[in-house]
Protein backbone atom coordinates (compact mmCIF):
# COMPACT_ATOMS: atom_id res chain seq x y z
CA UNK A 1 0.00 0.00 0.00
CA UNK A 2 1.24 3.12 -0.89
CA UNK A 3 2.11 5.79 1.44
CA UNK A 4 0.11 9.17 1.58
CA UNK A 5 0.61 12.73 3.41
CA UNK A 6 -2.34 14.65 3.97
CA UNK A 7 -1.13 18.34 4.43
CA UNK A 8 -4.77 19.67 6.26
CA UNK A 9 -7.41 18.14 7.77
CA UNK A 10 -9.98 17.02 5.36
CA UNK A 11 -13.76 16.39 5.55
CA UNK A 12 -14.01 12.48 7.37
CA UNK A 13 -15.26 11.09 4.60
CA UNK A 14 -12.39 11.99 2.48
CA UNK A 15 -10.10 10.68 4.88
CA UNK A 16 -12.06 7.40 4.77
CA UNK A 17 -12.05 6.91 0.98
CA UNK A 18 -8.14 8.02 1.16
CA UNK A 19 -7.26 5.37 4.21
CA UNK A 20 -9.63 2.82 1.90
CA UNK A 21 -6.76 2.80 -0.66
CA UNK A 22 -3.38 4.34 1.13
CA UNK A 23 -1.27 4.38 3.86
CA UNK A 24 -2.32 7.73 5.13
CA UNK A 25 -0.69 10.35 7.61
CA UNK A 26 -2.37 13.26 8.19
CA UNK A 27 -0.17 15.95 8.86
CA UNK A 28 -1.25 17.74 12.79
CA UNK A 29 -0.51 21.32 11.61
CA UNK A 30 -3.58 23.34 10.26
CA UNK A 31 -0.32 25.63 9.00
CA UNK A 32 0.83 25.62 5.20
CA UNK A 33 4.27 23.60 4.80
CA UNK A 34 7.22 26.09 3.99
CA UNK A 35 9.80 24.96 1.47
CA UNK A 36 11.57 22.87 3.54
CA UNK A 37 8.99 20.94 5.44
CA UNK A 38 7.77 20.21 1.82
CA UNK A 39 11.30 18.91 0.37
CA UNK A 40 11.51 16.23 3.37
CA UNK A 41 7.90 15.25 2.60
CA UNK A 42 9.33 14.75 -0.98
CA UNK A 43 11.48 12.37 0.42
CA UNK A 44 10.01 10.65 2.52
CA UNK A 45 6.11 9.49 0.89
CA UNK A 46 4.79 8.24 -2.03
CA UNK A 47 1.93 10.24 -2.78
CA UNK A 48 1.05 13.79 -1.16
CA UNK A 49 -2.30 15.41 -1.37
CA UNK A 50 -1.02 19.26 -0.97
CA UNK A 51 -3.47 22.52 -0.45
CA UNK A 52 -3.45 25.88 -0.87
CA UNK A 53 -0.29 27.63 1.13
CA UNK A 54 2.28 24.51 1.03
CA UNK A 55 5.21 25.96 -0.80
CA UNK A 56 5.88 23.04 -3.42
CA UNK A 57 8.42 26.34 -4.43
CA UNK A 58 11.52 25.59 -7.34
CA UNK A 59 14.27 25.80 -5.13
CA UNK A 60 12.11 22.93 -3.36
CA UNK A 61 12.12 20.14 -5.92
CA UNK A 62 15.77 21.79 -6.46
CA UNK A 63 16.79 20.26 -3.47
CA UNK A 64 15.25 16.60 -3.93
CA UNK A 65 16.15 16.29 -7.47
CA UNK A 66 14.95 12.41 -6.98
CA UNK A 67 12.11 12.31 -4.76
CA UNK A 68 10.20 9.15 -3.86
CA UNK A 69 7.14 11.46 -4.17
CA UNK A 70 5.61 11.22 -7.80
CA UNK A 71 1.99 12.95 -7.35
CA UNK A 72 1.03 15.81 -6.25
CA UNK A 73 -2.67 15.92 -5.92
CA UNK A 74 -3.72 18.94 -5.28
CA UNK A 75 -7.31 19.78 -3.06
CA UNK A 76 -8.27 23.04 -4.92
CA UNK A 77 -8.49 24.45 -8.37
CA UNK A 78 -5.99 26.92 -7.85
CA UNK A 79 -2.33 25.48 -7.52
CA UNK A 80 0.49 29.04 -7.89
CA UNK A 81 1.65 27.02 -4.22
CA UNK A 82 2.95 24.37 -6.75
CA UNK A 83 6.09 25.25 -9.42
CA UNK A 84 4.11 22.61 -12.11
CA UNK A 85 7.30 23.00 -14.42
CA UNK A 86 10.10 22.21 -11.44
CA UNK A 87 7.57 19.28 -10.59
CA UNK A 88 7.43 17.91 -13.87
CA UNK A 89 11.01 17.99 -14.37
CA UNK A 90 12.03 15.70 -11.50
CA UNK A 91 9.22 13.25 -12.37
CA UNK A 92 6.29 14.37 -10.43
CA UNK A 93 2.76 14.63 -11.99
CA UNK A 94 0.36 17.15 -10.55
CA UNK A 95 -4.01 17.36 -10.41
CA UNK A 96 -5.98 20.48 -8.70
CA UNK A 97 -9.89 19.67 -8.29
CA UNK A 98 -11.58 21.82 -10.93
CA UNK A 99 -15.97 21.80 -11.48
CA UNK A 100 -16.08 20.78 -7.81
CA UNK A 101 -15.55 24.31 -6.58
CA UNK A 102 -17.26 26.42 -9.57
CA UNK A 103 -20.50 27.30 -8.28
CA UNK A 104 -19.49 27.50 -4.23
CA UNK A 105 -17.05 29.91 -5.60
CA UNK A 106 -19.46 31.57 -7.89
CA UNK A 107 -21.94 32.18 -4.80
CA UNK A 108 -19.14 33.87 -2.92
CA UNK A 109 -18.87 36.19 -5.32
CA UNK A 110 -22.49 37.05 -5.42
CA UNK A 111 -22.81 37.49 -1.82
CA UNK A 112 -19.82 39.78 -1.39
CA UNK A 113 -20.86 41.77 -4.33
CA UNK A 114 -24.26 42.17 -2.78
CA UNK A 115 -22.52 42.93 0.73
CA UNK A 116 -20.51 45.39 -0.60
CA UNK A 117 -23.55 47.55 -2.58
CA UNK A 118 -25.83 47.09 0.21
CA UNK A 119 -23.72 47.90 3.03
CA UNK A 120 -24.10 44.63 4.94
CA UNK A 121 -21.65 43.81 6.90
CA UNK A 122 -21.55 48.16 8.29
CA UNK A 123 -24.98 47.76 8.86
CA UNK A 124 -24.54 44.73 10.63
CA UNK A 125 -22.05 46.09 12.65
CA UNK A 126 -24.30 48.81 13.47
CA UNK A 127 -26.51 46.56 14.72
CA UNK A 128 -24.17 44.31 17.07
CA UNK A 129 -23.15 47.73 18.49
CA UNK A 130 -26.50 48.37 19.90
CA UNK A 131 -26.31 51.88 18.02
CA UNK A 132 -28.83 51.45 15.95
CA UNK A 133 -31.81 53.86 16.52
CA UNK A 134 -33.99 52.96 14.14
CA UNK A 135 -35.13 53.21 10.01
CA UNK A 136 -35.21 56.45 8.40
CA UNK A 137 -35.60 56.98 4.75
CA UNK A 138 -32.08 58.07 3.90
CA UNK A 139 -30.41 55.68 6.51
CA UNK A 140 -26.98 53.50 5.05
CA UNK A 141 -28.27 54.68 1.87
CA UNK A 142 -26.12 51.69 -0.79
CA UNK A 143 -26.28 50.17 -4.36
CA UNK A 144 -28.56 49.25 -6.35
CA UNK A 145 -27.58 45.83 -8.13
CA UNK A 146 -30.51 45.00 -10.58
CA UNK A 147 -29.83 46.19 -14.22
CA UNK A 148 -26.22 47.21 -13.78
CA UNK A 149 -23.54 46.58 -15.77
CA UNK A 150 -20.42 43.96 -14.35
CA UNK A 151 -17.55 43.39 -15.19
CA UNK A 152 -15.74 40.08 -15.10
CA UNK A 153 -12.07 39.50 -15.44
CA UNK A 154 -11.55 35.67 -16.86
CA UNK A 155 -14.12 33.91 -18.26
CA UNK A 156 -13.39 30.38 -17.33
CA UNK A 157 -15.74 28.21 -15.38
CA UNK A 158 -15.91 30.31 -12.49
CA UNK A 159 -16.50 33.45 -14.66
CA UNK A 160 -18.91 31.83 -16.47
CA UNK A 161 -21.24 30.98 -12.98
CA UNK A 162 -21.00 34.60 -11.73
CA UNK A 163 -21.88 35.97 -15.75
CA UNK A 164 -25.28 33.49 -15.16
CA UNK A 165 -26.05 34.79 -11.84
CA UNK A 166 -25.39 38.25 -12.75
CA UNK A 167 -27.25 37.85 -16.12
CA UNK A 168 -30.28 35.89 -15.01
CA UNK A 169 -30.77 36.89 -11.39
CA UNK A 170 -30.27 40.46 -11.39
CA UNK A 171 -30.71 41.09 -15.15
CA UNK A 172 -27.53 43.00 -15.24
CA UNK A 173 -25.39 43.76 -18.46
CA UNK A 174 -22.34 41.47 -18.80
CA UNK A 175 -19.04 42.88 -20.28
CA UNK A 176 -15.38 40.86 -20.07
CA UNK A 177 -12.05 40.33 -20.58
CA UNK A 178 -10.01 37.20 -21.47
CA UNK A 179 -6.44 36.74 -22.32
CA UNK A 180 -7.73 34.53 -25.39
CA UNK A 181 -11.26 35.04 -26.78
CA UNK A 182 -14.24 33.19 -25.71
CA UNK A 183 -16.86 31.73 -28.39
CA UNK A 184 -19.50 31.18 -25.58
CA UNK A 185 -19.41 33.10 -22.25
CA UNK A 186 -23.09 31.16 -21.34
CA UNK A 187 -24.75 34.41 -21.81
CA UNK A 188 -25.45 37.54 -23.72
CA UNK A 189 -21.90 39.23 -23.08
CA UNK A 190 -19.46 41.15 -24.51
CA UNK A 191 -15.60 40.58 -24.47
CA UNK A 192 -13.65 43.71 -24.63
CA UNK A 193 -10.28 43.81 -26.17
CA UNK A 194 -8.39 45.60 -23.47
CA UNK A 195 -9.11 45.08 -19.80
CA UNK A 196 -9.49 49.23 -19.05
CA UNK A 197 -12.51 48.62 -21.76
CA UNK A 198 -14.08 46.84 -19.63
CA UNK A 199 -13.33 48.43 -16.00
CA UNK A 200 -14.28 51.53 -17.59
CA UNK A 201 -17.87 50.52 -18.29
CA UNK A 202 -18.54 48.59 -15.18
CA UNK A 203 -20.74 49.21 -11.98
CA UNK A 204 -19.75 45.89 -10.50
CA UNK A 205 -15.76 44.56 -11.32
CA UNK A 206 -15.81 40.77 -10.35
CA UNK A 207 -12.00 39.23 -10.89
CA UNK A 208 -11.93 35.34 -11.39
CA UNK A 209 -8.53 34.83 -13.18
CA UNK A 210 -5.79 32.15 -11.93
CA UNK A 211 -3.56 33.32 -9.51
CA UNK A 212 0.01 32.87 -11.11
CA UNK A 213 3.27 35.13 -12.25
CA UNK A 214 0.99 35.95 -15.16
CA UNK A 215 -1.59 37.86 -12.89
CA UNK A 216 0.35 38.92 -10.36
CA UNK A 217 -0.29 42.73 -9.09
CA UNK A 218 -3.13 42.49 -12.50
CA UNK A 219 -5.21 45.07 -10.45
CA UNK A 220 -3.09 47.69 -9.68
CA UNK A 221 -3.10 51.89 -9.50
CA UNK A 222 -3.92 51.73 -13.06
CA UNK A 223 -6.66 49.64 -12.66
CA UNK A 224 -8.37 51.03 -9.98
CA UNK A 225 -8.04 54.64 -11.78
CA UNK A 226 -9.91 52.96 -15.18
CA UNK A 227 -13.09 52.17 -12.57
CA UNK A 228 -16.01 54.74 -12.05
CA UNK A 229 -15.38 56.19 -8.64
CA UNK A 230 -19.30 54.35 -7.42
CA UNK A 231 -17.41 51.14 -8.86
CA UNK A 232 -17.64 48.02 -6.51
CA UNK A 233 -14.87 45.73 -6.61
CA UNK A 234 -14.70 42.11 -5.71
CA UNK A 235 -11.98 39.44 -5.37
CA UNK A 236 -12.30 35.98 -5.17
CA UNK A 237 -9.79 34.62 -7.31
CA UNK A 238 -6.03 35.14 -5.30
CA UNK A 239 -4.93 37.64 -3.50
CA UNK A 240 -1.45 38.64 -4.92
CA UNK A 241 -3.84 38.75 -7.95
CA UNK A 242 -4.56 42.61 -6.41
CA UNK A 243 -2.02 45.30 -5.42
CA UNK A 244 -3.49 46.20 -1.88
CA UNK A 245 -1.59 48.95 -1.36
CA UNK A 246 -3.12 49.95 -4.44
CA UNK A 247 -6.70 49.19 -3.44
CA UNK A 248 -6.44 50.68 0.03
CA UNK A 249 -5.60 53.67 -1.37
CA UNK A 250 -8.57 53.75 -3.98
CA UNK A 251 -10.77 53.11 -0.91
CA UNK A 252 -9.35 55.82 1.02
CA UNK A 253 -9.58 58.12 -1.14
CA UNK A 254 -13.02 57.59 -3.36
CA UNK A 255 -11.21 56.20 -6.35
CA UNK A 256 -13.79 53.31 -5.83
CA UNK A 257 -16.88 53.18 -4.07
CA UNK A 258 -16.36 49.86 -2.30
CA UNK A 259 -14.63 46.66 -2.53
CA UNK A 260 -15.61 42.81 -1.50
CA UNK A 261 -13.06 40.27 -0.89
CA UNK A 262 -12.24 36.74 -0.02
CA UNK A 263 -8.73 36.32 -0.35
CA UNK A 264 -5.52 38.52 0.50
CA UNK A 265 -2.18 38.91 -0.70
CA UNK A 266 -0.57 37.94 2.11
CA UNK A 267 -2.96 35.57 3.98
CA UNK A 268 -3.95 35.06 6.50
CA UNK A 269 -2.79 38.66 6.77
CA UNK A 270 -4.74 41.73 6.33
CA UNK A 271 -3.53 44.91 6.83
CA UNK A 272 -4.84 46.76 9.32
CA UNK A 273 -5.11 49.81 6.91
CA UNK A 274 -7.86 47.57 5.23
CA UNK A 275 -9.76 46.29 8.23
CA UNK A 276 -10.27 49.94 9.71
CA UNK A 277 -12.47 50.77 6.33
CA UNK A 278 -15.85 50.44 6.76
CA UNK A 279 -16.56 50.34 2.90
CA UNK A 280 -14.84 46.78 2.21
CA UNK A 281 -16.62 43.77 3.14
CA UNK A 282 -13.85 40.87 4.71
CA UNK A 283 -14.49 37.42 4.44
CA UNK A 284 -11.80 34.72 5.62
CA UNK A 285 -11.66 32.74 2.26
CA UNK A 286 -15.06 31.09 2.31
CA UNK A 287 -15.29 30.40 -1.42
CA UNK A 288 -15.43 26.70 -1.14
CA UNK A 289 -16.17 26.55 2.34
CA UNK A 290 -19.33 24.39 2.19
CA UNK A 291 -19.11 20.82 3.35
CA UNK A 292 -20.79 18.95 0.21
CA UNK A 293 -17.98 21.44 -1.85
CA UNK A 294 -15.65 20.18 -0.21
CA UNK A 295 -16.12 16.73 0.46
CA UNK A 296 -16.71 16.59 -3.66
CA UNK A 297 -13.12 18.58 -3.89
CA UNK A 298 -11.10 16.15 -1.77
CA UNK A 299 -12.65 12.72 -3.15
CA UNK A 300 -11.97 14.57 -6.97
CA UNK A 301 -8.09 14.45 -5.27
CA UNK A 302 -8.04 11.07 -4.24
CA UNK A 303 -8.97 9.96 -7.66
CA UNK A 304 -6.51 11.16 -9.28
CA UNK A 305 -4.11 9.76 -6.68
CA UNK A 306 -6.00 6.09 -7.32
CA UNK A 307 -5.82 6.76 -11.48
CA UNK A 308 -1.91 7.30 -10.55
CA UNK A 309 -2.27 3.85 -8.13
CA UNK A 310 -3.39 2.18 -10.87
CA UNK A 311 -1.31 3.99 -13.69
CA UNK A 312 -4.08 5.25 -15.79
CA UNK A 313 -4.51 9.10 -16.74
CA UNK A 314 -5.23 11.47 -14.44
CA UNK A 315 -8.64 12.87 -14.51
CA UNK A 316 -7.54 16.18 -13.79
CA UNK A 317 -3.76 16.11 -14.47
CA UNK A 318 -2.73 20.38 -15.12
Amino acid sequence: MKTLLITRTLPDRVLEAAKERFDVTLRSSETPMDAAEAAVALKTYDTILPTLGDAFTAECFASVPEPRCKILANFGVGYNHIDVDAAKAVGIQVSNTPGAVTDATADIAMTLLLMAARRAGEGERLVRSGEWTGWTPTQMLGAHVSGKTVAILGMGRIGKAIARRCHHGFGMQVVFFNRSKVDDAGVPATQMPEMKDALSQADFVVVAVPGGAGTHHLINSDAFAAMKDSAIFVNIARGDVVDEVALIHALEVGEIAAAGLDVYEKEPLVPLALRELENVTLLPHLGTAALEVREAMGLMAVANLIAFEEGVALPNRV
